[in-house]
């Protein structure tokens, strides 16, 4: 197995900020919605509502990133591998079978995935910043939204916070399908994923491949990418390196263990 940096900084902070501020939105809103009481009605109406504008902040500059390094093409949809990805998660999860799609420095997710984050993106989460500010401008701060009634807000709104609950669920479990259990995790911590060692070669092919196309066509400058590239080449020979020593290592104790047993 190598190690490939596959989440880089900014991504890694969008995803567990993403992951913290729906939560909170999750669990002040339903205190708001009287499904239980843990920090009262008014404290839960307050933190939802710095959540919801941190969320708002956070969606912002989560767009720019995406468009400028071209992070958006994750979510293009594709029927390669569709159906063999369903029949995966239904039966050959529990079978251990191999994963039919291969993640990719460009092409992180499945063709299910991309198709479920579109909808969640697309979808859902606008429609939960509509509806929300709809909810907070409503008669405040000064009539700013007239609106005969928040009956349907409310029912949009209610049904999207159950979409993103289903959503968690599923992701919480399906991360603890990598190679081990805590892998995708771990990956998404640090930003480094566990591969087979052909994987790995291709990725950093891919990943070199990429960066000259994008240097010839003139969309980065040689300066801008050369350290990316270094960075993931030197990673790579140093798992080789580590991966000879290791087992030169075992080598050495196996050596040692039988002279022992000879005496």
């Amino acid at each position: 197995m190598k190690r490939v940096y596959l989440y880089k900084m900014f991504e890694r902070f969008w995803h567990w900020a993403q992951m913290l501020l729906i939560s909170g939105l999750l669990i002040t809103g339903f205190e708001i919605h009287s499904t239980y009481e843990l920090i009262g009605y008014d404290t839960a109406v307050k933190w939802h509502n710095y959540s919801a504008w941190g969320f708002i902040v956070l969606i912002v500059f989560a767009i720019f990133w995406h468009f400028s390094t071209n992070a958006w093409k994750n979510y293009i949809p594709t029927a390669e591998n569709f159906k063999a990805q369903i029949e995966f998660y239904i039966t050959g999860i529990f079978r251990n079978a191999p994963h039919p799609t291969k993640k990719r420095v460009l092409s992180k997710l499945n063709p299910l995935q991309r198709l479920i984050y579109l909808f969640l993106k697309a979808i859902v989460i606008p429609i939960m910043v509509v509806s929300g500010l709809l909810y907070f401008y409503f008669h405040y701060p000064s009539q700013a939204i007239e609106v005969s009634t928040l009956k349907p807000i409310a029912i949009v709104h209610t049904f999207g916070a159950f979409m993103l609950v289903v959503f968690l669920i599923a992701h919480i479990y399906l991360i603890t399908t990598g190679n081990t259990i805590f892998s995708n995790l771990k990956a998404m911590i640090t930003g480094w994923e566990e591969m087979d060692d052909e994987d790995a070669k291709e990725i950093v092919e891919e990943a070199i491949d990429e960066v000259g196309k994008n240097i010839t066509q003139g969309h980065y400058s040689p300066s801008t990418k050369k350290k990316e590239v270094k960075d993931i080449i030197v990673e790579a020979l140093e798992d080789i390196e580590d991966k000879v020593q290791k087992e030169e290592l075992k080598g050495q104790k196996a050596i040692t263990k039988k002279k022992k047993n000879k005496k």
